[in-house]
């Protein structure tokens, strides 16, 4: 179905109420945009597959209320960004949530295994991705488009069905549920400005007085794209945020005279000046620190290698990817001690890290036999 309009979606909406699983994607774009733009809506239940057109539908509270309807199962295929477009879009967070990506990896398929390897793996039919690079904001939509986007959906209910009960066999069920329900934590799609300068390309030469001034820039940026709906890059790009931040312009003259920051004019030119004024003033103590983990000494890094060599170990004895039980510095965490480490929580600690405690308290051991590393 191609579902245009508010009554449309409400029957369908009520239908699936009695459904047990619930497959959604969306089409979006954001090239030229600050928040994506949502264009299509694709849901599947076992028995209906609907294409719904945001561009016409001018109330989605049914698909809000069935989202958040906890005795529905909303299944994605590599769900975040479909979260975050739905999230703004819609104002809600589908539950619970169950991403086929991320269970795959508990059965084990490679990591980051895309759709269409996914529907091959499991129906044996191999889709067309002929449309992958439509403009979905486009209108009309023609044939081959509608059925690209209900291929994207029309299969997840059967794969889900499949996947449980794959993971119910293997004992892995209670593993995966708490990966699910941290991938749908609202909180993971709040926005904060005010944490933008994080995540800023070639920030790592910074000092912290520096840092504090492109946290109040990269603050200043959000907000002035959010409320033009534009690209950050558009305002400004992280480089010139970056060497702002280390020549502190405290005139108009000297911000002119850094590649990039020409092009700032009027109250743009007077806001930046002011984020840097802003942030030279914040206290020594109060200013921002590198997210860096201090260097390991050799010893350290020989412990950690032994640890990995270990993991994988247990990786392949239980045909699971390595990062998925762990990574390096999640060992190096682990090694030390440090709180939070999720070796130390739930089916981690079980597979892994039970047998990682043995190995740093010497217990264990590792050998090679025919050529394969395995533990003594």
């Amino acid at each position: 179905m191609y579902l245009t309009d508010f009554e449309g979606l409400r029957a369908f909406c009520e239908r699936s109420r009695s459904a047990d699983v619930l497959a959604v994607d969306t089409e979006f774009l954001r090239e030229k945009t600050f928040y994506p733009r949502l264009c299509l809506i694709q849901l599947a239940t076992d028995d209906e597959v609907a294409v719904v057109d945001p561009f016409t539908v001018d109330d989605f509270s049914p698909l809000e209320d069935l989202l958040v309807d906890e005795r529905v199962t909303k299944v994605f295929h590599a769900c975040p960004q479909d979260l975050e477009v739905i999230r703004h879009e819609l104002g809600c967070v589908p539950r619970p949530v169950f991403d086929t990506q991320v269970a795959c990896e508990f059965l084990g398929h490679r990591p980051q295994i895309g759709y269409g390897a996914l529907v091959q793996a499991y129906t044996g039919v191999r889709l067309d991705k002929a449309e992958t690079l439509s403009d979905w904001s486009l209108r009309p939509l023609d044939e081959r488009q509608l059925g690209y986007a209900e291929a994207d959906v029309s299969y997840l209910p059967g794969i889900w069905r499949q996947m449980v009960a794959e993971l119910e066999r293997l004992g892995r069920l209670s593993w995966v549920e708490p990966e699910m329900e941290a991938v749908a934590d609202p909180a993971r799609y709040e926005h904060d400005p005010r944490a933008a300068y994080l995540r800023l390309k070639r920030s790592g030469g910074l000092t912290r007085r520096q840092l504090a001034v492109a946290r109040e820039l990269a603050a200043w940026r959000e907000g002035r794209a959010a409320s033009a709906d534009i690209p950050r890059k558009w305002v400004m790009r992280d480089e010139t945020v970056v060497e702002i931040s280390k020549r502190c312009p405290r005139t108009a003259a000297e911000l002119g005279r850094i590649r990039g920051a020409q092009q700032l004019k009027g109250e743009d030119r007077d806001a930046v000046l002011a984020a840097v004024a802003t942030g030279l003033a914040v206290p020594a103590e109060l200013q921002p620190q590198q997210r860096r983990r201090p260097r390991a000494s050799a010893e350290s890094e020989g412990v950690v290698d032994l640890m990995y060599a270990l993991v994988r170990v247990v990786a392949e004895e239980n045909g699971l990817a390595t990062q998925l039980i762990a990574t390096r510095d999640d060992l190096a965490d682990f090694a030390s001690g440090a709180p939070g480490c999720p070796l130390r929580e739930s089916w981690r600690m079980e597979l892994a890290g039970s047998r990682l405690e043995r190995l740093l308290a010497g217990e264990v051991g590792l050998t090679v036999k025919d050529g394969r590393v395995e533990q003594l």
